[in-house]
């Protein structure tokens, strides 16, 4: 089991949050549907995900999707995804 908290913030406050939660394995080749799931929650665009990010995630534990991510406008200036240790 494994946790991603989901934040989307304008002007460095949180504007929505959830905490994703699947009951699986982690695995980086379902990261995708991992953020769309998350992102269909929050009621947001999905961001283009690219290995930078992915990366970002593995190493650091966190990964932040900025406006030039998304296709259109988001609305927020960021959304940052954090794995959350048990």
């Amino acid at each position: 089991m494994f946790k991603i908290w989901a934040k989307v913030m304008t002007d460095g406050k949180i504007v929505k949050q959830t905490v994703y939660e699947n009951p699986g394995k982690f695995s980086y080749s379902g990261f995708f549907s991992y953020l769309a799931a998350i992102c269909e929650e929050l009621d947001i665009a999905t961001p283009i995900l690219l290995k930078s990010h992915i990366f970002s995630y593995a190493k650091f534990n966190t990964v932040r999707f900025i406006p030039r991510d998304f296709t259109e406008d988001p609305g927020f200036d960021k959304l940052v995804l954090e794995n959350v240790v048990l």
